[in-house]
């Protein structure tokens, strides 16, 4: 069973050691549409074995594989060949992410073409990348820096955004020299299945790229294996928190991409009526499911109420339905238990703040996981709409007495993520950005490059994805000092 215009060959399979595999549990994940509530496909569900079982296959492909020491043209070249796969298979890439997760259709094949177009600037990235360096040295005749592939990668990607995110850790991983053991979401695992078919496809050697599709206690199996050298995830704070304990019991490497809670931060000399538009088309992407979204608004106290009425306006214009008709500007929830958390944050805000519009279901939709653009006016700071990340299309409105008071409050939170300010003055855009504690900010928008380096400071993460700065947490660094010029580098 696979939604329409999908076509993978064993998704009642695993993929590792370089065969497809039946999980040993035996049994299968359902994904649900969150359009219809409907089944649209299954999956092999690994259990705690299989895992060890890709783990060891990794563990081979690094310790007694070609892959570590293979030129790093020669893996390059391998690469290229799977991005070329991938390139050819973007269309089902998009009604994968439409279908599992409700993404809009009108917005998905740029999305995952755009994606793909990453991954050629990471190859492009790699074959400029030296990766042995003499440096001058006061210790011996010849100094060098060698950078080596950090081991076996276990890669958990979320899912909101499950072939960009996991793409890019595979992508890392492949062109340093290590291993990889994909670990999607267990609600969006089939662009996974269709990365593993580009590596099968392309000649990548067996173990080099695994596929375990799991739930929680086998992913948290997966991270406890001595066996993995490095985690790269991306997903919650909590989940993050965990890792990190895990990884730091034993000194193995992580990269965390985690939650956020992003302020916008809105100065006097930028239109109302276009900070509307922008604002409430920013937290209606993806139904607000986006981790560096922003969803806190801060704003002087005197355009506060003018400001919330352009924005309800806005709101009430946007066009509600399911994933796949072009008319659709919001979409549905990925999941039930989305939805229920979304209300739940709802219900809290009803008491703290002002609901101006939204917070219900949409009357003419009965089925599937929907729930209206909603604002919330006048929210304390310290509220937990204002606090925690809810993942949906909910916006605060936080009054602020002057623009040192806006820094104030966007600074006030234990995430770091992402932040933007809306103004035409480009100096105040960068005086306000160096001050506003995030790993990322930009002027007039949610604004992002993943060819650049993206992550979070506080509660929002540890250590970069993106640029060469990703790249670099995938390798190890290695100093050799010797007596001379060896004849081969």
């Amino acid at each position: 069973m696979l939604p329409a215009g999908i076509h993978i060959a064993h998704p009642e399979r695993l993929y590792i050691g370089g065969a497809w595999v039946p999980a040993l549990s035996g049994r299968l994940i359902d994904l649900v549409s969150p359009d219809t509530e409907q089944v649209v496909a299954r999956v092999a569900e690994a259990d705690a074995a299989d895992m060890d079982a890709a783990v060891a296959a990794a563990r081979a492909a690094f310790d007694a594989g070609p892959w570590p020491m293979t030129p790093p043209a020669e893996r390059i070249a391998a690469f290229r060949r799977m991005v070329g796969h991938l390139r050819a298979r973007v269309d089902e890439l998009a009604r994968s992410w439409t279908a599992q997760m409700g993404g809009l259709a009108s917005f998905a094949g740029p999305m995952h073409a755009g994606s793909v177009a990453v991954l050629e600037g990471l190859a492009a990235m790699a074959e400029n990348f030296a990766f042995v360096e003499q440096r001058p040295s006061m210790g011996a005749a010849a100094g060098f820096v060698a950078y080596e592939p950090v081991g076996v990668v276990a890669a958990i990607a979320p899912w909101n955004g499950p072939f960009g995110i996991m793409a890019n850790k595979v992508a890392y991983a492949l062109l340093a020299g290590c291993p990889v053991i994909m670990k999607p979401s267990p609600e969006t695992p089939l662009e996974a299945y269709i990365i593993a078919e580009a590596a099968e496809a392309a000649g990548l050697p067996a173990g080099v790229v695994n596929l375990v599709t799991g739930h929680r206690a086998a992913s948290d199996h997966l991270v406890c294996n001595p066996g993995v050298d490095k985690v790269s995830f991306t997903g919650s704070t909590v989940a993050g928190q965990r890792i990190a304990s895990v990884c730091g019991e034993r000194i193995a490497r992580c990269t965390l991409e985690l939650g956020g809670k992003s302020a916008a931060l809105v100065r006097d000399d930028f239109p109302i009526e276009i900070a509307a538009k922008m604002l409430a088309g920013t937290i209606t992407m993806m139904s607000g499911q986006v981790c560096a979204m922003l969803s806190r608004v801060i704003v002087p106290r005197a355009r506060h109420d003018e400001l919330a009425e352009a924005i309800a306006g806005e709101m009430g214009r946007v066009v509600i339905g399911h994933s796949d008709d072009p008319a659709t500007q919001l979409g549905p929830l990925a999941m039930e238990r989305q939805r229920d958390r979304v209300e739940m944050y709802i219900e809290e805000g009803r008491k703290v703040a002002d609901l101006v519009c939204g917070g219900g279901r949409p009357a003419h939709l009965n089925r599937g996981f929907f729930i209206e653009p909603t604002l919330f006016a006048n929210v304390p700071n310290d509220s937990r709409i204002a606090q925690e990340e809810i993942f949906g299309p909910v916006l605060s409105l936080i009054p602020a007495e002057d623009e040192e008071d806006m820094i104030r409050i966007a600074n006030e939170s234990r995430f770091g993520l992402n932040g933007s300010v809306l103004t035409h003055d480009v100096d105040a855009a960068y005086r306000i950005g160096r001050r506003v504690r995030t790993g990322g900010f930009g002027q007039n928008g949610l604004r992002m490059d993943f060819g650049l380096p993206y992550g979070g400071f506080k509660q929002s993460g540890i250590g970069r994805e993106g640029g060469r700065e990703g790249f670099m947490a995938y390798l190890e660094v290695k100093t050799l000092l010797l007596d001379g010029v060896p004849s081969a580098l």
